[in-house]
């Protein structure tokens, strides 16, 4: 196998944010490569919670929010790894990381095991810096504790000219 060969459109996970409506795009996420779960369900309409600390690389203020839910959470302070045991043990159903880089529109990280031999049963996904920035901003400027999605989303089955991706990104 090639590692110059770059992503394949099924290395790729989308989600749609239905609420609030001035981020109502579909959002192209990239599952951890060797750690983490699988969705066996797709959740029509879920929470996705930015935790509090943004890091979650501990205790998380905001945990009761996230149970059940998806959390959100940026990239840095520990390993991918390290967030995503703290939203599963704070009962979430999956974690999605964004990079720090508030400005990173095209780079995905890869996301990979930490050498501690621990492991997490979530799914997890990374989000471009700019577009886990927006999210953020959007609930910020509303008020709202969350944001309402639809994961994962079957793109193939959408006519392109519905593809509504952020105005922000290139696909």
């Amino acid at each position: 196998i090639n590692p110059q060969r770059g992503l394949r459109i099924h290395d790729y996970l989308y989600f749609q944010v239905l609420s609030p409506g001035d981020i109502r795009y579909i959002f192209t996420a990239t599952p951890a490569k060797d750690f983490g779960g699988i969705f066996h369900t797709r959740y029509e309409q879920i929470h996705l919670v930015p935790a509090e600390p943004s890091e979650a690389c501990g205790e998380l203020s905001n945990g009761f929010f996230i149970q059940d839910q998806i959390a959100l959470v940026e990239r840095g302070g520990c390993s991918f790894l390290s967030k995503t045991r703290v939203v599963q043990e704070h009962g979430g159903r999956a974690v999605i990381i964004s990079d720090n880089a508030v400005d990173n529109d095209s780079f995905y990280v890869e996301m990979i095991q930490d050498s501690t031999q621990r492991t997490a049963d979530i799914p997890a996904l990374f989000l471009l810096g700019r577009d886990g920035y927006m999210i953020r901003r959007s609930l910020e400027q509303h008020g709202l504790p969350w944001a309402i999605i639809s994961i994962p989303v079957n793109v193939t089955s959408i006519p392109t000219f519905e593809l509504l991706q952020p105005p922000w990104t290139f696909w």
